[in-house]
């Protein structure tokens, strides 16, 4: 009961039980961390006398946090049918996220946006559901007010912005990312279309 009234802190009430039912039978050590910029969530295999253990973001809004959880026991549910025989991300470990993630579907929780991106996503889970522009971008406009930031994509062409105390001026589109030039190194680089930064007033 204890685990389930953590749980809907941050994830939908309705997908308490089921999570439940999976940390009481698998047992892992479940982390809520900081935000991470280059990642939602992470699974770590049993290793020295250590059981599975995942991490999740603190600040995904509850369907971001549920899709992320859900991914993240699939891969716990690989490594225990399948140990190191199968790649992390393969079709296996693709099997696992879809059968875990239709439950949640089954149940309407989502709205009907998210639904609809999600069961896109499905079809061909990637390694990351952050790497899916359209989830993430839907995901994103359910973050409460207090964790929503500016993105990439919301920077004028030519316009300067900071990330992680860089400053980059956005250049053009290159199919899915935008390349952008650090103005210190002059260096180029590619950016997701929605990552967080901190947009620069013009001279």
């Amino acid at each position: 009961m204890e685990i389930e009234k953590t749980l809907a802190n941050y994830i939908p009430d309705s997908a308490c039980p089921t999570i439940t039912k999976w940390i009481n039978y698998y047992k892992p050590e479940l982390k809520i961390t900081k935000g991470r910029n280059t990642k939602l969530g992470d699974y770590r295999h049993p290793f020295k006398g250590a059981g599975h253990r995942i991490s999740i973001n603190h600040n995904l809004n509850k369907y971001a946090f549920l899709i992320t959880l859900v991914h993240e026991f699939a891969h716990l549910v690989t490594w225990e049918k399948h140990k190191n025989s199968v790649k992390p991300h393969g079709e296996e470990w693709k099997e696992y996220f879809r059968k875990m993630m239709f439950p949640f579907l089954e149940m309407e929780l989502f709205p009907k946006d998210v639904d609809k991106a999600l069961l896109g996503y499905m079809l061909n889970p990637a390694a990351s559901s952050c790497t899916d522009v359209d989830l993430q971008r839907i995901l994103k406009q359910y973050d409460p007010l207090v964790h929503k930031k500016p993105t990439v994509e919301q920077v004028p062409l030519k316009g300067l912005f900071e990330f992680r105390k860089r400053i980059f001026r956005k250049e053009e589109q290159l199919r899915k990312r935008y390349k952008c030039t650090e103005l210190a190194t002059k260096r180029t680089y590619l950016f997701s279309p929605l990552a967080e930064v901190l947009i620069m007033e013009q001279p």
